[in-house]
């Protein structure tokens, strides 16, 4: 497959693509984000780097950090499924009335809710969670460059009522062990993780590839992990989109309100796309529709 020309027609195809839509403003740092920006790499599991645009420019991750935290959840062996459930939302990411109904169970690990409490879980079992999940980062990626940052963790820190309410909120219903404040730390710090397109398809080869980090073969997740979390990405890594995400472009994938997408196809490739323009579910229509193409073009999907 000749991935390069494809990504050459995905940009072409894109170039006079208008979405819409507006960069974020409730977390202040992200606003100055130019919303022209437009990034694609590739990554495929024959150790193949194909790329176009602003590929290497690093971005706030947000939301696609909720991945990494799940996966060191998972690495460290703790039980999370008695805390968080794995149904899609349909509602939005932030949604206290969904968690209220549901007595402080987060429906999955990857709306705000659920990741906090894999937060919760991670500040219990390890000794320096900020430090080793940037550890693991840099390890699935191979690259020691990538850092958190801390401009965009103060902004969310500022203005994250919401996510102190829901925090509070499982706290009171005993979903939540640990203080408050340091769950909150954490979590803000790890929205703020930077990463460019390409490190993050170096990152997300380990869930293409069965848990082994491509270029050295190194195990970091048991197969059957890799499984469920490919899972949960396929039913709810797009908010309440994750059907429109299934249905246009049929990958596992994640999405972030810094303009970032993920995506995967499991034994050929992974690939990151941004685009910081957010449609009003909070997803990159620019970035969905590069992967559309993708797939399109490729003529492959998981289905």
């Amino acid at each position: 497959m000749d991935y390069q020309a494809i990504l050459n027609v995905i940009e072409k195809e894109l170039e006079n693509f208008h979405p819409g839509g507006k960069v974020p403003d409730y977390i202040p740092e992200l606003s100055s984000v130019s919303p022209d920006k437009f990034g694609m790499h590739l990554y495929g599991i024959s150790g193949g780097h194909y790329c176009f645009g602003d590929s290497e420019e690093k971005f706030s991750i947000q939301s696609i950090s909720k991945v990494f935290t799940l996966a060191l959840a998972k690495k460290i062996g703790k039980k999370i499924w008695r805390r968080v459930d794995v149904e899609p939302s349909g509602d939005p990411f932030n949604s206290l009335t969904q968690l209220e109904k549901e007595k402080g169970i987060p429906r999955n690990p990857f709306i705000n809710a659920g990741s906090l409490v894999v937060a919760d879980i991670l500040i219990t079992h390890l000794e320096n969670p900020k430090k080793d999940l940037l550890d693991f980062v840099r390890l699935i990626t191979n690259d020691q460059s990538i850092e958190y940052d801390f401009a965009v963790a103060a902004s969310e820190k500022k203005h994250g009522y919401r996510n102190i309410a829901l925090v509070n909120y499982m706290k009171a219903l005993g979903n939540i062990d640990n203080d408050v404040d340091e769950i909150l730390d954490f979590y803000f710090h790890q929205c703020s993780i930077s990463m460019s397109t390409k490190q993050l398809a170096k990152a997300f080869m380990i869930f293409a590839n069965e848990g082994r980090i491509l270029e050295t073969n190194e195990r970091v997740l048991k197969p059957n992990s890799v499984k469920r979390i490919n899972a949960i990405m396929q039913t709810c890594g797009f908010y309440d989109e994750a059907g429109e995400f299934s249905f246009r472009v049929g990958l596992p994938g994640k999405s972030g309100v810094g303009g970032g997408i993920v995506a995967l196809h499991p034994q050929q490739y992974s690939v990151a796309v941004w685009s910081p323009l957010l449609n009003e579910k909070g997803n990159s229509e620019k970035g969905m529709r590069a992967l559309e193409e993708l797939t399109t073009l490729t003529g492959l999907s998981i289905f």
